[in-house]
């Protein structure tokens, strides 16, 4: 859990942030906790949305592109550390995705971004916090280096919206 010293997450935009993962196949479940820790913090604020999409579909086409802003979470193989998170915006996030297109999820995020361009509904900005993981087998709890991660990830999204909100 988050601590409540912090003052509560605030968005200039309508924000979603979409946590994927599938919560039986232990790291891979690592969107779904940092959402978990985020909840106390963005409670009440009009224009942040927190959403578990789960290992995505194409339901989750709506919802983007009703998104001025959009963050995502989730387990992302980068040649990392197990537990290294990393912040990727627009084009780099775009780069990640198309290199990783083909995943454990029923569609792809990369296809719904394609989605979301064909139908000019693309988010003006757009990030992913990915998160190494460790192990991506059957198992209902994180690993200790990607559980220890989750914190670190909260922080960069409390940064990131930050900054946003000051760039207008």
């Amino acid at each position: 859990m988050i601590e409540q010293t912090h003052k509560p997450f605030e968005a200039a935009a309508p924000t979603l942030i979409l946590g994927l993962g599938n919560i039986l196949l232990t790291d891979e479940a690592v969107g779904v906790a940092v959402l978990q820790a985020l909840e106390a913090a963005t409670e009440g604020n009009p224009n942040l949305t927190l959403m578990d999409g789960g290992t995505l579909s194409f339901t989750l086409a709506g919802p983007i592109a009703e998104a001025a802003w959009l963050i995502v979470v989730d387990a992302a193989r980068m040649g990392q550390a197990p537990g290294t998170v990393r912040l990727l915006e627009g084009d780099a996030m775009d780069a990640q995705l198309a290199k990783h297109a083909n995943n454990v999820h029923e569609v792809s995020l990369s296809d719904l971004f394609d989605i979301a361009r064909l139908t000019d509904s693309l988010p003006a900005r757009r990030a992913l916090v990915g998160i190494e993981p460790d192990t991506v087998d059957w198992g209902s709890t994180l690993t200790p280096a990607v559980a220890a991660a989750v914190p670190q990830a909260v922080t960069q999204i409390r940064a990131l919206l930050a900054r946003w909100g000051a760039e207008g």
